[in-house]
């Protein structure tokens, strides 16, 4: 199941992105003290108490400005607010209430969803403080100090409330998301896989704006397979159903094990595809390309040979894609895909054993040693595969400012050349040895 969706609202400048960059660990939001800097939504996954859950951090709405910037801003927050299951509406404590917050308000209440008024900027509490936002009729406010970190559990423990029921099937299985551009077949491959199976269980019902999952076995395993809705452009997303599939298609990447990337190989690899196949690529998981549609492409010998070189070119920043080529209309090739899945999943979860790769990497170092830098040359003490899903592997090393990229690549390809790797990233990273490691 999805992650419950928690948007962060308000007018400008009351801090709602310092309370996002609190509760995600880590900056993700700019929070100079202007407002309108915060311009799209941004999202981060986060943990409260066992229950995870997806922020979003909307830029200020601001109703009254005839400002097209603002109306863009105002936009996007409306958008993540349609599709929030619960609401933080932040105000200033500082400042008090304007006429923006009662604007904002009246949206909140005509949305009908949970909504927790937080006053931000209270550094030391008292009662006088937050009385006049009873006002605005959303119930009682929590007064938090986002920069201090003052009362951000309170509102997280009171957000969890609405969480709907954590009603993911305890069943362990393998998540298949199937993603790509509208139109290149996904929902025609998802129906042509479970069309398959007579033992579809807890297939869940969804809006053609959700990512939806459905759980079912082949034998005695365990798949769930997750149908999203075709990733379009940035700039041809205009409405917010397309913003809230995007959405959820991302999100769907992010908690899968596998993905298949659909392509059209009618169109080939358009400029989409890659963004979409990149945005996999950075989140780390393993996956499949899958080219569709190859009952309608005119072929002699040579024809894959040409799709593979043409992919090589398009995809130089993932040499170690997988590739299928399937009709999902005719079912060639389909039932294939399961098996690609779980290869791929078992080369993502492959572990080197620490000693053969210290004899592969030092072995390697004394082949093609690394280029020195003013006169130093970096030296590998010892290497460790310390993560898989993906692979993620780490050279100790006399001064990590020395590795050079090209360097980088040759070591990982040595890894690949020594084991199989193909579908799945993998990371070459350095850290230098201290005294004391």
């Amino acid at each position: 199941m999805a992650n419950p969706l928690v948007a962060l609202v308000g007018r400008p400048n009351v801090g709602k992105s310092t309370f996002f960059n609190k509760v995600a660990g880590k900056k993700i939001s700019i929070t100079e003290d202007r407002p309108g800097v915060t311009r799209d939504r941004l999202y981060a996954d986060a943990v409260w108490r066992g229950r995870n859950f997806t922020m979003v951090d909307t830029g200020g709405i601001e109703l009254r400005s005839e400002d097209v910037m603002w109306k863009e801003i105002a936009k996007q927050a409306e958008v993540a607010i349609d599709t929030a299951d619960v609401i933080l509406f932040f105000t200033d404590g500082k400042e008090g209430l304007s006429p923006s917050d009662y604007d904002v308000a009246d949206i909140l209440r005509r949305s009908k969803k949970p909504v927790i008024l937080v006053v931000n900027k209270i550094d030391d509490y008292a009662a006088e403080k937050v009385f006049e936002f009873y006002s605005l009729g959303l119930g009682a406010p929590y007064a938090v100090s986002a920069e201090h970190s003052s009362g951000i559990g309170d509102v997280l423990d009171e957000a969890i409330t609405f969480f709907p029921d954590d009603t993911e099937d305890p069943v362990e299985s393998l998540k298949i998301a199937v993603v790509g551009k509208p139109n290149a077949g996904k929902s025609s491959l998802v129906n042509k896989i479970l069309g398959s199976e007579r033992s579809i269980v807890t297939p869940m019902a969804g809006t053609t704006r959700d990512a939806i999952d459905t759980l079912f076995y082949r034998g005695e395993k365990a798949y769930t397979i997750i149908d999203t809705a075709g990733i379009r452009k940035k700039k041809s997303v205009d409405d917010s159903v397309e913003y809230y599939s995007n959405m959820r298609a991302f999100d769907a990447v992010r908690r899968s094990d596998v993905c298949l990337l659909v392509v059209d190989a009618q169109e080939g690899l358009t400029e989409q595809d890659v963004k979409i196949i990149g945005y996999v690529h950075e989140q780390g998981k393993p996956s499949v390309i899958v080219m569709n549609k190859w009952d309608l492409i005119e072929k002699d010998t040579h024809t894959v040979n040409r799709f593979e070189e043409q992919l090589k070119e398009d995809l130089k920043f993932m040499d170690y894609f997988k590739s299928i080529y399937i009709s999902a209309k005719t079912g060639q090739r389909v039932e294939k895909l399961l098996a690609a899945a779980e290869e791929v999943y078992e080369h993502a979860s492959f572990r080197v054993p620490t000693g053969a790769l210290n004899d592969l990497i030092g072995d390697a170092v004394r082949l093609n040693e690394p280029p020195s830098y003013q006169g130093r040359r970096m030296r590998v003490f010892f290497s460790s595969q310390v993560a898989v899903r993906p692979p993620v592997f780490v050279l100790h090393v006399n001064d990590e400012g020395l590795l050079h990229f090209s360097y980088q690549r040759y070591l990982e390809n040595t890894i690949r050349n020594a084991y199989d790797f193909s579908g799945t990233p993998i990371k070459v990273t350095v850290r230098e040895k201290k005294d004391d490691d």
